[in-house]
């Protein structure tokens, strides 16, 4: 039976704590590299930013910096302010973490087409998880024994952030996937798109919530409570982007086949003036055939479920033609 409270088993549990920070932040490092060139075309103004984007850029960014503030305060061998240290590590990795559920809560928001009810009710369950969050930055360290060492916080606060974090999380979770499993009208591509792959990133911020929240209930010893903490942070925030940057590089075909302006939280395909194309069909010295195709104006919006919102006049002859209806009658 191993002694979680023992002196050699919790210097053993520090030791293998500080290699897996080490270790993640490897991964989260390579995450953020490979997925530098979808925040460069928001930054270089090649897509047009909008404003659901500010709380990806921020539970990006707040959780890299909250990676590199925890390996300093873990490889540092001189003397440093650690009270200003660890409280820069808490704010950047509790809004990292309270970001992430703003970003799972937008993509949620769009799939019920921005519902008043919905609205509400996760800008409320926001708020107080927030007030939380907010509530867990409070702590004392001080430089002891060639370490920054927390001398006191707030356990307390600490557990019910992530239990309130996991419980949000399943909430998200379930009212994304009742959405998405009965839409009204069918099944969109988008639909597809979130039901097929995309809800298991709001599957994988819950169940990384489970194990932090699991391992700080069983209080083994001060390491191990919080072993779980910055993976979950890492799982929930890389969850959280990737389905951000799914949707946005989503772009809504309009049924005659031209792609569109991606929305955030409305999905658009519009053209804005008139095109027109020269077709020219030469066979032999003998036939000659010039067309000229002209395309009108057309400004069609979908919601996240892809009905149609506005715009819907287009011509039936001109739609796609979908694989359902290739098959033949026999």
């Amino acid at each position: 039976m191993v002694n979680w409270q023992s002196s050699a088993e919790i210097l053993a549990d520090s030791v293998v704590f500080s290699r897996f920070v080490h270790t993640l932040f490897g991964v989260y490092l390579w995450e953020v590299v490979t997925s530098l060139n979808f925040d460069w075309q928001f930054i270089s103004g090649q897509k047009r930013f909008r404003w659901p984007l500010v709380f990806y850029f921020a539970g990006r960014y707040c959780l890299l910096f909250a990676l590199v503030g925890i390996l300093i305060s873990l490889d540092v061998t001189e003397p440093v302010n650690c009270q200003a240290l660890y409280t820069f590590n808490q704010v950047c990795g509790n809004a990292a973490i309270g970001l992430a559920s703003v970003n799972l809560s937008l993509r949620t928001i769009a799939v019920w087409s921005q519902n008043r009810v919905i609205v509400c009710l996760l800008v409320v369950v926001m708020l107080g998880q927030w007030s939380f969050l907010l509530h867990g930055i409070l702590l004392e360290a001080k430089w002891l024994d060639g370490a920054c060492v927390i001398i006191s916080t707030n356990n307390q606060i600490l557990a019910i952030s992530f239990i309130y974090t996991m419980a949000f999380d399943f909430l998200v979770l379930c009212l994304a996937g009742w959405k998405l499993a009965y839409p009204a009208g069918g099944r969109s591509k988008l639909v597809k798109l979130i039901f097929g792959d995309g809800l298991i990133y709001f599957l994988i911020a819950f169940l990384s919530n489970v194990l932090a929240t699991t391992f700080m209930l069983l209080n083994l010893n001060a390491v191990m409570s919080i072993i779980a903490n910055v993976p979950a942070a890492i799982a929930c925030t890389i969850a959280a982007c990737r389905v951000v940057r799914r949707l946005a590089n989503f772009e809504t075909i309009a049924t005659f086949g031209t792609a569109g302006e991606t929305s955030i939280l409305a999905f658009r395909g519009n053209t804005t003036s008139d095109s027109s194309r020269q077709f020219t069909l030469k066979h032999g010295d003998g036939l000659h055939i010039q067309m000229d195709v002209r395309r009108d104006p057309v400004n069609v919006e979908l919601d996240a479920t892809g009905r149609i919102l506005k715009g819907g006049d287009l011509d039936p002859e001109a739609q796609a033609v979908h694989d359902e209806f290739k098959r033949p009658p026999y």
